[in-house]
């Protein structure tokens, strides 16, 4: 576990379904613990699916290998914000991972064990959907760190809840505790006039996390303008920009990403952007009072301030 020795917190980001957006609450939970000010690392273990390095702008990017492991790659020029997937090793981005389960496994332990974090506020694992060979191998590899538990992602659709459920099974038998629910999708957001509509349907997050007795973090909307600004690769550059990054910071997702973090106990750091914009505390605000009962979110909090 050399490469995880000087990281304070581990979060893995699961859910049992494909396609419910969890490469894009992973770094909507970056981009706002960035904000807040912390160190923060993002370890893509999808394989065969690789998406952090195109969401953050960093598609053309390459390792750099050390005496000591590898080198993650850097989003903004102070360094605080890390990425490592394999998406960076490959020739091309178009190139297919046809991989077996014993590599898929060498390439997860090596991930975890080489990469050179440095000290490091959390690291946030980004995972493929299901509960097979990446997700054991990351369960195996992660016994010695610092995990505080699983933050699991879901759509309000009855399909996507059935699969989360066995996501939740999974959580159980390898003794990963889930910090909570978080449902995406949850509603569109008009570019025009900001409202939100419920285009497929909403609240089966929140039923769900009620029923596991779990968090339910927020629901994340739809949000065009925040689409068009990831599929553009525009992330790294708006980071370095103040007026950029202002622009960005300014998406009801990452508004109520911080939210989420400060759900979990991750104080505000940075005296930037600490408070949350009534629109984005509403889906917060029902967590918040009773957080402080998670002895996880509550250890989580003493050990980030």
């Amino acid at each position: 576990m050399s490469g995880l020795e000087d990281v304070k917190h581990v979060i893995p980001v699961l859910s049992g379904k494909g396609g419910v957006g969890k490469s894009t609450v992973t770094a909507a939970l970056a981009v706002a613990l960035w904000s807040m000010g912390y160190r923060v690392g993002v370890l893509d273990i999808d394989l065969t699916g690789p998406s952090v390095p195109g969401i953050f702008g960093m598609a053309d990017s390459h390792v750099h290998a050390a005496p000591d492991g590898w080198v993650p790659v850097f989003v903004d020029r102070e360094q605080r914000l890390g990425l490592m997937s394999l998406g960076f090793l490959l020739g091309s981005k178009a190139d297919a991972v046809i991989w077996r389960g014993p590599k898929k496994t060498a390439m997860i332990k090596q991930f975890i064990e080489d990469v050179i974090w440095g000290d490091l506020d959390v690291l946030l694992v980004d995972t493929p959907p299901g509960t097979s060979d990446e997700h054991i191998s990351m369960a195996e590899n992660l016994v010695a760190a610092r995990v505080d538990g699983a933050v699991v992602v879901t759509t309000p659709q009855a399909v996507s809840l059935l699969d989360v459920r066995k996501e939740l099974d999974f959580c159980k038998k390898v003794d990963l505790p889930v910090l909570g629910i978080v449902e995406n999708m949850s509603g569109y957001v008009c570019p025009h006039c900001a409202d939100c509509t419920n285009i497929f349907s909403t609240g089966g997050g929140e039923a769900l996390a009620k029923e596991y007795n779990l968090h339910f973090l927020a629901r994340l909307p739809i949000e065009p303008e925040l689409t068009k600004i990831l599929d553009s690769g525009n992330v790294a550059r708006m980071l370095d920009e103040p007026d950029q990054c202002a622009t960005l910071m300014r998406c009801a997702t990452l508004q109520r990403a911080i939210g989420m973090c400060k759900t979990l106990g991750f104080e505000d750091r940075s005296g930037r952007h600490g408070g949350l914009p009534e629109s984005a505390a509403a889906d917060t605000a029902t967590t918040a009072t009773t957080v402080t009962s998670n002895p996880t979110a509550t250890a989580t909090a003493t050990e980030a301030t």
